[in-house]
């Protein structure tokens, strides 16, 4: 019980400003039912049992907590706090990349990023460049989108910027599932793409985010909390005929202010629009490529392979055992084939 307890007391702390037990309100709890969800639904790093698991720990936790006194009543005994949790059916959703979808995916962003250049298609070369930088990274390093990607709910995800990366070693630093700092390898694939996105994107610091929003808002936002509205309203007042996004980009490269990293929800919407537009119709209850998809066939294919320890090794599970857990539909097959 001791991890998914550290989580929620690290949700608490750092989502809710609570420092205290007897502080916590239902509204508090339900904010981790709805972390969970996220983390079952769109993460979908999470079986829906799991995060039921998780919760009766806390219920379990805060049950105890009034026993000795330290609350008045169980905040976790309410529909309030229990509404966000997922529906748990007994079933997982799963979904892996087939080997067909994945090269039909990567065909089409580099297509798409031919088409941009050639002036074919709405999208502009640079954010072409970006998606397909997307898509190739989470084809070829296993990383989850919470550690590649900002996650609104968790101010330590901020995306990954370009101090993380390593092109010598072809290693990537990111802030893993344990909440600790971890390195991720990458292919010689990944490595020609991404440095090709870096000439580009032509970054003005290192903390730059490897995949910034396309998102006029969230730039907007950024700029004024570190220029002041002011001088933010004065420069889109005196654009004349510039874009009011491209002012803003202006600003962000002439001030050295980082925008920000594309969200883990906004690459999900750009999945969902890929998988349409490439013609793809995968297999299974997803009807788009999910970004933990990736992640999984790319453990499946070390897997399948006979190389249990590297797909180990590659998903940086903490044991063996998590991750022949992980692949226990693949083994039955393997079993049932081999019968």
């Amino acid at each position: 019980m001791r991890s998914p307890l550290r989580e929620f007391a690290d949700h608490c702390r750092d989502e809710r400003d609570l420092e205290f037990v007897d502080e916590l309100t239902p509204h508090d709890v339900r904010s981790y039912s709805e972390h969970l969800y996220d983390r079952v639904v769109i993460d979908e790093d999470l079986a829906a049992s799991t995060a039921h698991n998780y919760f009766a720990y806390v219920r379990a936790f805060l049950s105890w907590s009034v026993r000795e006194q330290h609350l008045e009543s169980n905040p976790a005994n309410t529909n309030t706090a229990m509404d966000p949790l997922p529906e748990d059916d007994g079933k997982r959703k799963r979904q892996y990349w087939s080997a067909e979808d994945r090269e039909t995916l990567l065909e089409y962003a580099t297509k798409r990023v031919d088409m941009a250049l050639e002036g074919t298609i709405r999208t502009d070369a640079e954010t072409a460049f970006r998606d397909r930088a997307i898509v190739v990274m989470l084809d070829g390093t296993g990383a989850r989108g919470a550690e590649l990607f900002a996650d609104p709910k968790d101010d330590k995800r901020n995306g990954l910027q370009w101090k993380d990366v390593d092109f010598d070693e072809r290693l990537i630093e990111v802030y893993g599932k344990s909440r600790e700092y971890e390195q991720a390898p990458f292919p010689a694939s990944v490595h020609d793409v991404l440095k090709r996105w870096y000439r580009v994107q032509e970054p003005m610091t290192e903390a730059w985010p490897v995949f910034p929003t396309g998102h006029y808002g969230s730039k907007k936002r950024t700029l004024e909390d570190a220029l002041g509205e002011k001088a933010v309203s004065r420069a889109l007042e005196d654009r004349g005929d510039t874009g009011k996004t491209e002012v803003l980009d202006r600003l962000h490269r002439e001030h050295e202010v980082p925008p920000p990293s594309i969200s883990k929800e906004g690459v999900r919407r750009l999945l969902k629009r890929l998988t349409d537009e490439a013609g793809i119709d995968p297999d299974g209850e997803y009807d788009y490529l999910t970004l933990h998809g990736a992640r999984r066939a790319l453990g499946r294919d070390l897997y399948t392979s006979g190389m249990s320890e590297k797909a180990q090794e590659a998903l940086r599970h903490n044991s063996i055992e998590t991750t022949h857990e992980a692949y226990a539909d693949v083994k039955m097959k393997d079993v049932s084939d081999s019968i």
